[in-house]
């Protein structure tokens, strides 16, 4: 009887150690194919439509438009957002629209020339503006210079009567991405302008995007508008404020608006985004909660530490500013408001009295310090009468209706470094240290209750 040869077991699967990994890799795959097909837990939910299927727009691959796209920061997330079908959402922004006392001519806006594109309005002189009680008022709001556009642009923006997304590109900051997930009618109703200084634009011909020879510009569905930025602002972040938060008048008879900064690509329709979040909070405009911080100061030590202004000493002055004219850390006695500290790159509105008002006033803020427009928001909002109704919706939201790329290059101004730079890249929410209530060896007097307060102290 001869012996049985036992069974050899192969060399590949002898070390257990080999065998542990194999397993953990399979399984690890698993779970992240089921995650990734799975619905998802947070943002929103779409019933099925009709989306574009054709790309808007075929770039030169030396244009490199999705290069450096940042991870999302998901979590799990406390809520989640559905959307309306499509049809019945088209239906309702079309009526909402064509309802002109739903949105009454409600500012007069002060007229004149000055120096500056603002008028130079200092928080001093803007404050006796934010409680407007009075409709006869004229309010500051820019436009003490003419905006250096082409006479057929300014024509198409006046034409643009409902539902406008607005972004800009300043000082070739940024590539020019195509909106995904559109439906069948959205171009049909829906205007896309993305605003462009001369270094831009030569960098869209060096791509042959565009040809200089044309009267008007057309890449996908944006049409470019060719700002000549040279009796603007020496600072091309301040040019883009512009068209950031004086939209409204930009675009008068738009009724609805939602701004994109470049560096995000829109990844859902704009309806259903306005209808979402807006309309159906029945809010005048919704905006991303930041992902780290909740206070303003916070947002300014960060400023300053990662050299996102570098004039600390005119952050200094903002914030005590700010301070002295009853800036206070968020508490609970802010709600229905969530956090003073926004991520701005996303800002959708209803055009009337309160976000108007909030958009001027924004303005002024913006001209008279900074343009990093996170300091100013909660001072603005807090202090101005009537009340802003606002959406502050979380940041997995956010993840969900856009995807965000780094710059370009370094931004070259004044006082800035990267305007989309982030904070860190650690998760959480970041406290500022008991050191920072000196700068530069001077006391921060006027804020010293906020910072105790913010502590906790």
């Amino acid at each position: 009887m001869g012996k049985t040869t036992p069974c050899k077991i192969p060399l590949l699967f002898q070390s257990k150690l080999l065998c542990f990994s194999l397993l953990y890799l399979a399984s690890t795959l698993f779970f992240a194919l089921r995650n990734s097909l799975s619905p998802s837990q947070c943002g929103f939910k779409d019933p099925p439509f009709d989306p574009i299927q054709t790309p808007l727009f075929t770039y030169p691959h030396s244009y490199g438009e999705h290069k450096y796209a940042l991870p999302a920061r998901r979590s799990s997330c406390s809520s989640s957002v559905l959307f309306s079908d499509y049809k019945v959402v088209f239906k309702e922004i079309q009526d909402l629209c064509g309802n002109s006392s739903a949105f009454p001519p409600v500012l007069k806006y002060m007229q004149g020339n000055a120096d500056s594109f603002g008028g130079h309005f200092g928080t001093k002189k803007s404050i006796a503006y934010f409680d407007h009680q009075n409709n006869s008022l004229d309010l500051p709001c820019g436009f003490f210079k003419k905006f250096p556009i082409s006479d057929s642009d300014r024509t198409a923006m006046e034409n643009c009567h409902g539902v406008v997304v607005v972004s800009a590109i300043f000082n070739n900051h940024d590539k020019i991405r195509q909106p995904r997930g559109l439906g069948s009618k959205t171009l049909e109703t829906v205007c896309f302008f993305m605003f462009v200084d001369d270094t831009t634009l030569k960098g869209l011909e060096h791509h042959h995007l565009i040809y200089e020879k044309s009267n008007e510009f057309k890449i996908g569905a944006w049409r470019i508008v060719k700002v000549s930025s040279k009796n603007l602002y020496e600072n091309p972040a301040m040019n883009g404020v512009i068209p950031k938060y004086l939209v409204h008048r930009l675009f008068p008879n738009s009724k609805f608006s939602i701004w994109v900064d470049a560096k995000l690509q829109l990844t859902a329709d704009p309806l259903l985004l306005i209808h979402a979040l807006v309309v159906s909070e029945n809010v005048d405009m919704a905006i991303s909660k930041h992902p780290f911080f909740i206070h303003t100061m916070e947002e300014a030590m960060a400023t300053a530490r990662w050299k996102k202004w570098r004039d600390v000493n005119a952050l200094l002055m903002q914030m005590e500013t700010y301070c002295e004219n009853g800036l206070q850390p968020w508490s609970s006695n802010k709600l229905p408001y969530p956090s003073d500290v926004p991520d701005s790159a996303l800002i959708l509105r209803k055009h009337g009295l309160r976000s108007n008002l909030f958009s001027c006033l924004m303005f002024s803020e913006l001209e008279a310090f900074n343009p990093r427009d996170q300091l100013a928001f909660a001072y603005v909002r807090d202090n101005m009468s009537p009340k802003l109704k606002l959406n502050m919706f979380e940041e997995q939201v956010f993840e969900d209706i856009a995807v965000e790329y780094r710059h370009s290059l370094k931004r070259v101004g004044i006082g800035a470094n990267d305007e989309g730079s982030k904070a860190s890249n650690s998760k959480g929410t970041k406290r500022a240290s008991h050191e920072l209530l000196f700068i530069n060896g001077s006391s921060c007097s006027s804020c010293q209750n906020y910072l105790l307060k913010m502590w906790g102290s």
